[in-house]
């Protein structure tokens, strides 16, 4: 490991992306207190203090899995990792034979239907089974992004590129729908920057908790890493450094008393956006384990709707978000076009359930 490379901090560290671990210390039992500056400028030959602190002040130094300032001190057991957002610089990545839903595909770009339960890219702990696994199986000489190099294996040959391969945007593991990959530089560059500039169109369909008085509404609220959990976003006040802006524009669909069918449409693509805002404004999405919404946030009492409830988590285990539709211009062509699917068999099962159990509540009223 090079530790110049670890500390390095020329390049701002970016909210919307996934963390990835570059470095880990378990202290040792006789370990006396002493800052982990110091402590980190002691364990590594290359590395500055004045870089260490300055990953410590950017939140890339943690200590037992939470973000900690340059003068903690170290304590023994402690677990001391440095994360960064871009990953190792040499990484095996293996070409794997995972089918994916293509809709669309022409010389420039691949349209896909993601399915749930599937990571995007790889990241730390977590480099098969992925999407790009697959796309670098299934699609040849895919343009691969300036940062970063990673080994890419086959049967067939060996080659390099990124760790994200053709990717200009992502889904969460869980979230299924609409994606778009890119098959030439020029599609890559191009889609990238319409993605940078939001001109594009991006509809998900969302089951949440709750009800809402109007039908139409806009969230507004800078989005950043949570301060204690690092797996978790957050909406942060607006004068913090960390927050980015980020602003969802939501439909009401559907209203089935305890649980609300929304459209909601990204002005800014920020990550984990329409799941955090839904739970700024206390309407977590269904099922959403990591933002709250996997116990009864609505409703009744009665054992008969706690087992409904439990029944319709077990026909969708996972957050109820889909990305049902994506429109923008042809990187190449110009042409508008646009990408429409339907709803995830659970996600639609689940729905249908609300739906009849509300017609039953009305029935009763």
């Amino acid at each position: 490991m090079n530790e110049e490379e670890v500390f390095d901090v020329s390049e701002e560290q970016d909210e919307d992306q996934e963390l990835f671990e570059h470095y880990r210390i378990v202290v040792e039992k006789g370990q006396h207190l002493l800052r982990i500056d110091k402590f980190l400028m002691n364990r590594t030959q290359n590395a500055t203090r004045s870089k260490i602190q300055q990953s410590a002040e950017n939140g890339s130094i943690l200590v037992n899995e939470k973000p900690v300032k340059s003068n903690y001190k170290v304590k023994p057991f402690d677990v001391i990792t440095v994360v960064l957002a871009h990953p190792p610089r040499e990484i095996e990545l293996i070409a794997q034979n995972i089918p994916i839903n293509v809709v669309y595909e022409d010389d420039d770009l691949i349209m896909i239907n993601k399915q749930a339960g599937m990571v995007v890219h790889p990241g730390y702990g977590n480099y098969s089974g992925t999407l790009v696994n697959a796309l670098v199986y299934h699609f040849q000489n895919l343009p691969v992004s300036k940062t970063g190099a990673t080994l890419v294996k086959s049967e067939a040959a060996t080659s390099k590129a990124s760790l994200r391969p053709g990717l200009v945007h992502r889904l969460d593991k869980n979230t299924t729908g609409i994606m778009v990959v890119a098959k030439s530089e020029t599609a890559m560059v191009r889609l990238a920057k319409d993605f940078f500039d939001r001109n594009l169109d991006r509809i998900y369909y969302a089951l949440v908790w709750g009800d809402f008085k109007e039908d139409t509404g806009t969230v507004t609220g800078n989005i950043g890493r949570h301060v204690k959990d690092r797996k978790k976003m957050d909406v942060l006040p607006d004068d913090d450094e960390h927050g980015k802006h980020a602003v969802t524009h939501y439909t009401v669909l559907e209203r089935f008393g305890y649980v609300t069918l929304l459209q909601c449409k990204l002005e800014t693509g920020r990550t984990h956006q329409i799941r955090v805002h839904m739970q700024h404004i206390g309407h977590s999405l269904f099922n959403d384990s990591l933002y709250g919404g996997d116990r009864i946030l609505k409703g009744t009492t009665f054992a008969k709707y706690r087992q409904f409830v439990e029944n319709c988590f077990t026909l969708l285990p996972r957050h109820a978000l889909h990305a049902k539709s994506l429109g923008f211009n042809h990187p190449l062509t110009g042409k508008y076009i646009h990408f429409d699917s339907e709803l995830p068999e659970d996600m639609q099962s689940v729905i249908t359930k609300w739906r009849g159990y509300s017609v039953s509540m009305a029935l009763e009223e």
